[in-house]
C-alpha cells in the first residue's frame, strides 16, 4: 500500500497543503485562505487536497505542519506565558540584569520576574560559583504564580548540572508538570542571547499548546490516524512532543520550509531562494539542500536569541501589498491587505490598489472577478521597485560577487521578473506555489550540538565524537529513525581567547521519521 505524506503549511495571507506519494512526488496541492482559528483552516486545506487527490484519511502515513503561530504570538505579545527567569552566575553577572534589552511591552507580557542567584560554570566545568539550594528554593517561591520557568547557567552548554538540579527544585516547590526550559537544550554559548531564547522559549509554551491542540483536533475531525509532526527552524521535522517541550525551533519553520522545498523541486541545492507569500518576501541561502544558518545573533521580536535560525532577509512586498504613490514615485508595501486580499483587492471589488491588481492590470494573470484600470505608467515603475528591493536583498544574501542560481517559489512569485541581476538563471519549478508545503513534507529530522570543549582533558576525537553522540540522541529524541540518522555538518572553530586549548564544536545529525 502506497504511504503517503501530507505537508501543511499555514502561513499569514493562506495555508498550503501537498499529497506526497512514495516517491516523494506531488500528486494533489491546494492554497486555500487561512483563518483566525488555525484548526479550521487546516481542515480546509485538508479537505481540498484529499478530494483532489483521491486519498483517504486512513491512507495518510504522516502528517507535517509548518506554522507562524509563535512567531505571530511574540509579534503580537499575545497568549504568552508569564515566566520566572532565574540566572545563575551570580555575583560575576550581577551588572546586568536578564530581559535588559527586551522592548518593555514585551517583558510586560511574561511578567518581568527575573533573578540572579549563585551557580554557573566555567567554560573547561569548573565550578564559577557553588549552586545555594536554599536560596533557589527561597527564590522559587517567591515565582509561585508564575506560569514557565527559564533556568539559565553560566556555561552550561559546557556543563548542565546546575540547571538540571534547579530544575528538580522548581518540580520539587511547584508541581511536576509545571513547563521549565533549560538554557542548555537551547541555545549555544553566550550568555545573555541564550537567556533570551530560553525566556521566549518559556513564554511560547502555552502557544504551543494551543497550536498543537488545534493540530491534533483538525485531524481528530476528519478521522486521519497518522503520525504527527511539525516544521522547525533548520528546515527538518520534530515530533508533536518535542515542539511543545521547545516551540521556539518552530518560529522560522515557514521560510525554512521554503527553502527545502524550493531546493527540492528545482534540484537547486546550492543557490538563494526567493519565496514571495502575500505580505512579505522572504530571501534566503540553501546550501547542500538545507537553508544557511544565520551565523550572527538573530532578533525575535526585537530580542537578541543565539539559537538555530535559517540566514534570511524579509522584505514587505507580497502579492497582497497596498500600492502607494509618494514623493519619490510608487511603492510597494510594507502594509498588506494579508488574508483579505479576496475582499479588499480592486481584482476582488475592493476599494485596495495592491500589487496582485497590477498583474491582473498588465494581463499577466487571470484572477478575481474585476479587471481594474490601472495606469500603465503606474504598474511600469511599480515592477521596477519590486525588481530593485528584490535584487538588493538576492545581492546582500550573496556570499561572493558571481552570479548564482536564483529559486523563485511561492504564490506571489508572478511579482519577480524571470530575469534578475546577479543570478546566472531565474527557476520558478513546478508546484512553486507550495514550495512550503513541500518543503515540510520532505523534511528530515534533525539534532544539533553546539558546546565549547578542552583539549587539555581529552583528544579532539573524543570531543567530535561526543559532540556526534550527542547530536545523534537529540535527532532521535525529536523524532529520527536511529538507524538512518547521519552526521550532515561539523563545524570546528578555535577559540584562541580562551585558556585550555578550547574549540567550540558544533555538529547536525538528521534522519528520516521513524514510524
Amino acid at each position: 500500500m502506497t504511504a503517503y505524506r501530507l505537508g501543511i503549511d499555514v502561513g499569514g495571507t493562506n495555508t498550503d497543503a501537498v499529497v506526497l506519494d512514495d516517491e516523494d512526488e506531488p500528486i494533489a496541492k491546494t492554497k486555500t485562505p487561512t483563518t483566525e482559528d488555525i484548526s479550521s483552516g487546516i481542515v480546509n486545506a485538508l479537505d481540498d487536497v484529499l478530494s483532489e487527490s483521491d486519498v483517504g484519511a486512513d491512507d495518510l502515513d504522516s502528517v507535517m505542519l509548518g506554522t507562524t503561530h509563535a512567531t505571530n504570538a511574540i509579534a503580537e505579545r499575545r497568549g504568552l506565558n508569564e515566566v520566572g527567569v532565574l540566572r545563575l552566575g551570580a555575583p560575576a553577572t550581577e551588572s546586568i540584569r536578564p530581559l535588559l534589552e527586551w522592548p518593555d511591552d514585551l517583558a510586560d507580557a511574561i511578567g518581568d520576574n527575573v533573578a540572579i542567584l549563585d551557580g554557573g560554570h566555567e567554560f573547561d566545568g569548573r565550578e564559577l560559583n557553588d549552586l545555594d539550594e536554599g536560596q533557589v528554593r527561597e527564590q522559587i517561591r517567591e515565582f509561585s504564580d508564575v506560569d514557565a520557568f527559564a533556568v539559565t547557567s553560566v556555561f552550561s552548554p559546557v556543563r548542565d548540572d546546575h540547571e538540571e538540579r534547579v530544575a528538580e527544585l522548581i518540580r520539587e516547590e511547584i508541581s511536576e508538570d509545571v513547563p521549565i526550559s533549560l538554557s542548555s537544550q537551547i541555545g549555544s554559548v553566550g550568555l545573555l542571547e541564550r537567556e533570551n531564547a530560553t525566556t521566549m522559549n518559556a513564554a511560547l509554551t502555552s502557544v504551543a499548546a494551543e497550536a498543537a491542540q488545534a493540530f491534533l483536533d483538525a485531524m481528530e475531525e476528519r478521522d486521519v490516524d497518522a503520525d504527527l509532526f511539525f516544521g522547525q527552524n533548520d528546515g527538518t521535522l520534530m515530533s508533536v512532543e518535542y515542539a511543545l517541550e521547545y516551540p521556539i525551533f518552530t518560529v522560522a519553520s515557514g521560510p525554512s520550509n521554503s527553502v527545502r522545498g524550493a531546493a527540492y523541486l528545482s534540484g537547486i541545492e546550492d543557490g538563494i531562494i526567493v519565496d514571495v507569500g502575500g505580505t512579505t518576501t522572504d530571501v534566503g541561502a540553501v546550501t547542500d539542500g538545507f537553508p544557511r544558518e544565520s551565523s550572527v545573533a538573530v532578533e525575535i521580536g526585537d530580542v537578541k536569541t543565539n539559537f538555530r535560525m535559517p540566514d534570511l532577509i524579509s522584505i514587505g512586498i507580497g502579492g497582497g501589498s497596498h500600492v502607494a504613490h509618494d514623493d519619490d514615485g510608487v511603492t510597494v508595501g510594507p502594509s498588506s491587505v494579508g488574508y483579505r486580499l479576496t475582499e479588499d483587492a480592486l481584482s476582488f471589488g475592493g476599494a485596495t490598489l495592491t500589487a496582485t491588481d497590477l498583474e491582473v492590470s498588465a494581463g499577466t494573470i487571470d484572477i478575481g472577478t474585476h479587471t481594474p484600470d490601472v495606469d500603465p505608467e503606474t504598474v511600469k515603475q511599480a515592477r521596477a521597485y519590486v525588481r530593485s528591493e528584490v535584487e538588493r536583498a538576492v545581492d546582500r544574501m550573496k556570499t561572493s560577487p558571481e552570479p548564482v542560481p536564483v529559486v523563485v517559489v511561492g504564490g506571489g512569485s508572478i511579482l519577480v521578473p524571470s530575469d534578475l541581476e546577479g543570478a546566472s538563471e531565474v527557476y520558478k519549478p513546478s508546484h512553486y506555489e507550495v514550495a512550503n508545503a513541500v518543503g515540510v513534507a520532505i523534511a528530515q529530522v534533525s539534532g544539533e550540538v553546539d558546546r565549547i570543549y578542552s583539549l587539555d582533558d581529552q583528544s579532539r576525537d573524543e570531543a567530535l565524537d561526543d559532540a556526534k553522540s550527542e547530536a545523534v540522541s537529540k535527532a532521535v529524541k525529536a523524532g529520527a529513525d536511529e538507524g538512518t540518522v547521519d552526521i550532515v555538518d561539523i563545524e570546528e572553530v578555535p577559540l584562541s581567547y580562551l585558556p585550555g586549548n578550547a574549540v567550540r564544536m558544533k555538529v547536525k545529525a538528521a534522519g528520516e521519521l521513524d514510524h
